[in-house]
């Protein structure tokens, strides 16, 4: 027997590991939503009904995204299909990394309007370069001046470019509806349901190589807490067997050996996680028991433990400084403020969190790099929805050196506007300096702009595309490479007005503020000094006193003025107030409020500051 056909023999026929991945809001996880409903592993309550199932996080049902990879299951006849759901944004690239080492095939879902976008480009590179067998399912094909046969060409190309082989090139195609839940082989051939999707699946994916008289190997690829358990390892069954009360090797990444129990052991049925007496090689679970566990460990037998190989993540790109919050409001309201507290968070999540990196630098200050701003931006909002304060620094670009030449990360970028933008769109992105790599106007008179762009150019653009175009801007990009270290990009065009003394702000102060400016304070809002109360007109930052009352007179009380109208204040998001700040300013992240505040309070220790720097400038 040849060495295939023993590969072939050793296959199981009865489970079937996928992935699904696609671009952001392309339906991926509306669609197991559909599988789950017409396979039964889920009946939805009244009290309790709600889209994207498998969206249980908080922020991914407001942010509409992906951020955590699951793991569930349905049951087709005799086959089980394992489904993992993965995340479509570049910034969890970790996640997706090692959840594809999982799984044998992965559905490709692409929009039927849009095509494929630069996640699909970066999700499947990673899965074509794992030999993975892809399914495409052109999604949305009801969705209005939906383009079927154009979003297909265009995935072939996609391929083409990716460098597929001719097995990987030879993909079966499906058209459906996630949100009615229907698939079909034939655009013009209606169907009612998922059927034909999971006869593709069947039919194509091949089941997992699994030898079961094998020594036991897993690789942990997620791990999960349970405060009645402990640690769970999670991660696919590569050989052998594992029972219940088994003793096993856990293989650390750095060389250790250590004893372990398998205390519970959990299948995946449905969105459901139950407990289950034993499984085998191809099989997807949940290991209790192992304290020391982390992802790259591999689980193998205690009489002939042997490691699987290490996974392999990209390196982080973007970096911050998280620090303890030491403005004057520290306290109000928080419930962990000091430095312990920020580093047993900021060490329980590299534990689960493999695209993130943690270093402290001085007392109270970390440094924090992950893959872009979204994925720290995350991190950031979970804190604070936790109960944490914490100041955060503008982000800056991992730097690395080859050959003597320094290099900093570099983004594709794809930019969707209406064509009437188009000159302050080119203008602005001149500025910042992108390489234009393509450029092309669709039938609805819409600008498909292509390009690579520093990461360092590419912080804070969100926000001016969507002032630029009224909010009808559609930008994404995935990490492209290293290119040499580039000019620095223009910074921030106006300067800001700093408060000088503490208290709360006044109607008579910010109205004679207004008139140039523009305020992020409201009256009766708290101050101190040194907070960012608004941007200036001018390119210099002013100091200004948004506290000011109008003085008593012998004529008349100071209430007794005409009404005052003030324009509303900006109200920045997270993501908006980390890409604003500059390198001597801080974002102040409170369970409540953000703030922006510069670095040192004082204003005078600032101006000496300054001229130190203008001092040494001038003497070099």
């Amino acid at each position: 027997m040849t060495l295939i056909e023993k590969t072939e023999s050793l296959r199981r026929a009865d489970v079937r590991n996928i992935a699904i991945i696609a671009h952001v809001d392309h339906g991926k996880t509306t669609l197991v939503d559909a599988m789950f409903r017409q396979t039964g592993e889920f009946k939805v309550k009244a009290d309790q009904a709600q889209e994207c199932l498998m969206d249980s996080n908080p922020q991914e049902r407001e942010r509409g995204i992906t951020i955590l990879a699951k793991c569930t299951s349905v049951q087709v006849g005799p086959t089980r299909i394992n489904i993992v759901d993965t995340p479509g944004h570049a910034d969890f690239g970790s996640e997706v990394e090692r959840i594809l080492t999982m799984v044998d095939g992965v559905i490709l879902l692409i929009d039927a309007l849009d095509g494929p976008m630069p996640q699909t480009r970066f999700v499947l590179r990673k899965s074509l370069e794992l030999g993975l067998k892809p399914i495409v399912v052109v999604n949305k094909v009801d969705r209005p001046f939906a383009d079927p046969p154009r979003a297909l060409n265009a995935t072939f190309d996609l391929f083409v470019d990716l460098d597929a082989n001719d097995e990987q090139l030879d993909f079966p195609i499906l058209y459906a509806s996630g949100k009615n839940g229907w698939a079909s082989e034939d655009l013009h051939v209606a169907s009612t349901t998922l059927q034909p999707l999971f006869d593709v699946i069947v039919r194509h994916v091949p089941g997992p190589v699994a030898d079961p008289d094998a020594p036991l190997q897993m690789l942990t690829t997620m791990v999960d807490y349970n405060s009645y358990v402990g640690r769970i390892a999670i991660g696919r069954i590569h050989a052998g067997r594992v029972e219940r009360n088994q003793t096993v090797t856990l293989l650390k990444q750095d060389g250790r050996s250590l004893s372990a129990r398998v205390m519970k052991l959990y299948g995946f049925f449905g969105l459901e996680r139950r407990e289950i007496a034993c499984a085998q090689a191809g099989d997807i679970v949940a290991v209790a028991g192992m304290e020391e566990a982390r992802v790259g460990d591999t689980v193998a037998a205690a009489e002939n433990p042997v490691a699987l190989p290490p996974l392999k993540i990209d390196e982080p790109t973007l970096s911050m400084e998280f620090m303890v919050n030491d403005s004057p409001f520290s306290g109000r309201e928080g419930k962990f403020l000091t430095s312990r507290h920020l580093r047993e968070r900021l060490e329980q999540e590299m534990k689960t969190n493999v695209g993130l990196r943690v270093e402290e630098l001085a007392l109270n200050v970390f440094k924090v790099s992950g893959r872009g701003e979204l994925h720290l931006s995350v991190l950031i909002e979970t804190m604070r929805r936790e109960g944490f304060e914490l100041a955060v620094s503008r982000p800056q670009v991992i730097l690395k050196e080859e050959n003597g030449q320094v290099l900093e990360p570099a983004e594709y970028l794809i930019i969707d506007v209406e064509q009437s933008y188009q000159g302050a769109i080119m203008e602005n992105l001149g500025k910042r300096g992108l390489d234009i790599k393509n450029m092309h106007v669709d039938h609805h008179n819409r600008l498909r702009l292509e390009g690579v762009i520093t990461a360092r150019s590419l912080i804070g653009f969100k926000a001016e595309l969507l002032a630029l175009t009224k909010g009808n801007g559609l930008m994404h990009h995935s990490f492209h490479g290293y290119v040499p270290r580039a000019a620095a990009p223009a910074r921030r065009a106006s300067g800001v007005l700093v408060a000088k003394e503490s208290g709360l702000a006044t109607s008579y102060a910010l109205q004679s503020l207004q008139e140039r400016l523009v305020l992020f304070v409201a009256p009766q809002m708290d101050i101190y000094a040194g907070m960012i109360v608004g941007q200036n007109s001018r390119e210099n930052d002013m100091v200004v006193n948004p506290c000011k009352r109008k003085a008593l007179t012998n004529m008349r009380a100071a209430g007794s003025d005409d009404l005052v109208q003030l324009t509303p204040p900006r109200v920045f998001t997270l993501e908006q107030a980390i890409a604003y700040i500059e390198d001597d300013e801080l974002a102040e992240i409170t369970p409540q409020r953000i703030r922006l505040r510069k670095k040192e309070l004082d204003h005078s220790l600032r101006r000496k500051n300054e001229k130190r720097e203008e001092d040494l400038e001038e003497s070099r």
